[in-house]
């Protein structure tokens, strides 16, 4: 049975760290926490929350364009979407920040209203069992731990020969510090960071080029998600530069200059670094007791969180299982659960559902393509949103919804959903995944008319498996 004396040390108040504190006060532990940055970490502060919020206001300048393609005039019959609006960068920045910062409180109010000490300060180990705080208030601060969960995350990963210097050559935990919306932003990557900050920029009238140095943009996803994004991408005015490396970033007067391996050059005002992230496992003490490191510099942990050594845990980015705050915060769980002797499944990637927040959104589930290529016993359909009578209401011209399932049984395995909003429409292929239901059960549902999750239905009674 768990007592106050077991004591439960976290080093990362982020959606690992402070999720694992709140199962680990459940059960009735004695919780600290220690966070060097605030708590919520870089997923609350300098990451997702704020890059989702810029997305979103991004979002509402481009619903001007689609309001005039349904009809909607803003002042006058020659009058376009863009005549007239401004975005005034500091006080978006300035909202997005204050937003961050209330969320960390809420998560600091929710944590202490249940018992858990919080040390504003930086952690490390000494020894097995025991945590060192180096605090704010430069003081150190020695923590007895049964348990010890390491969830600190990971920083933007940066380029010896482009060195951030937070005014024109940024990562994306710089960008909102910015006063002025850049006049032509250089973004260098096009993964899932690149590809949603080029296109909110992008959409608050931003020039943008993006630099990629493979053929399509999110070349780990659905290509023919992909593909349809940088279609879109180049619609709407972005230059994309396939198939081209950056080699440095360099200063220039009031910009910068992007030099690429294959000596052509790209002028900006701002250069925007998304070039991937690497763990922050440095400086914790690892070397002390043990705990092993992949070749990447990731904690290795298996399904249950733990790592090499009994007793100390670690979740989330450090660990490199997958890069979302939601298996951050389900792998803290698990190893709380785990730890404090709970009723506890080891984690299951197969249905957890990511997104990425360009518009239209990207969200996926279960298998891909490249999967279901492999396994013969798989089956597809894509279907175009611009079929669907609801994207036809709301104007919505791109998009698609694509259901994978297993031959004979009909068993759905995963799905692709490009669409606004897309983070929702995905909810119910992931419960279909998750519970292994078959296409016959999701088209037996009844769906709102017309609604953009009719598609979802259409698609499953396009696999109907016949007896």
């Amino acid at each position: 049975m768990i007592t106050r004396e077991t004591s439960v040390v976290i080093i990362g108040g982020g959606p690992g760290g402070y999720e694992a504190a709140l199962v680990a006060a459940q059960l009735g532990a004695d919780v600290t926490i220690v966070e060097k940055d605030g708590l919520g970490g870089a997923a609350v502060l300098t990451d997702c929350v704020p890059s989702k919020a810029l997305v979103a206001t991004a979002d509402q300048r481009a619903d001007l364009d689609i309001a005039v393609r349904l009809g909607v005039r803003l002042g006058g019959p020659d009058r376009t979407a863009g005549d007239g609006v401004q975005v005034k960068a500091s006080a978006v920045n300035r909202r997005i920040l204050d937003l961050a910062a209330a969320q960390s409180r809420d998560i600091r109010r929710s944590l202490e209203s249940v018992g858990v000490r919080v040390i504003d300060g930086v952690g490390r180990l000494v020894e097995r069992g025991l945590v060192r705080a180096d605090t704010s208030g430069n003081e150190t601060v020695d923590v007895a731990a049964d348990v010890v969960l390491l969830a600190t995350g990971a920083t933007p990963r940066v380029l010896p020969t482009a060195v951030p210097d937070g005014e024109r050559i940024l990562t994306w935990q710089q960008i909102y510090a910015l006063d002025d919306l850049p006049e032509r932003l250089v973004v260098i990557g096009s993964g899932v960071t690149g590809a949603e900050l080029a296109q909110a920029y992008l959409g608050l009238g931003s020039a943008v080029t993006l630099v990629s140095s493979r053929e399509r943009v999110l070349p780990g996803e659905d290509a023919d998600a992909a593909t349809q994004i940088e279609s879109v991408f180049r619609e709407r005015g972005m230059e994309v530069l396939s198939t081209s490396r950056a080699q440095g970033v360099e200063r220039s007067g009031d910009g910068v200059v992007v030099t690429l391996t294959d000596g052509r050059t790209v002028e900006g005002s701002h250069a925007l670094l998304a070039v991937g992230s690497v763990p922050q496992t440095a400086g914790l003490g690892l070397e002390h007791v043990g705990v092993e490191l992949a070749e990447s510099g990731h904690i290795a942990v298996d399904r249950v969180s733990r790592t090499s050594v009994p007793g100390i845990y670690a979740a989330g980015d450090c660990t490199g299982v997958l890069p979302l705050a939601s298996v951050a915060a389900m792998q803290g769980r698990i190893a709380m659960w785990h730890a404090l002797g709970d009723a506890v499944a080891p984690l299951n990637v197969r249905g957890v559902a990511a997104n990425i927040f360009t518009d239209p959104e990207i969200a996926t589930v279960g298998i891909g393509q490249r999967v279901a290529d492999e396994m013969p016993d798989v089956q597809s359909v894509l279907l175009p949103l611009a079929r669907n009578p609801r994207a036809k209401m709301q104007g919505i011209d791109a998009g698609f919804v694509k259901l994978f399932c297993r031959t004979g049984y009909g068993t759905v395995l995963g799905g692709v959903v490009v669409a606004p909003k897309a983070s929702e429409l995905i909810f119910p292929v992931a419960l279909a995944v998750q519970n292994r239901l078959s296409v016959d059960a999701v088209a037996s549902t009844i769906t709102v008319y017309p609604s953009l999750s009719g598609s979802i239905t259409e698609a499953a009674r396009q696999l109907h498996q016949s007896e």
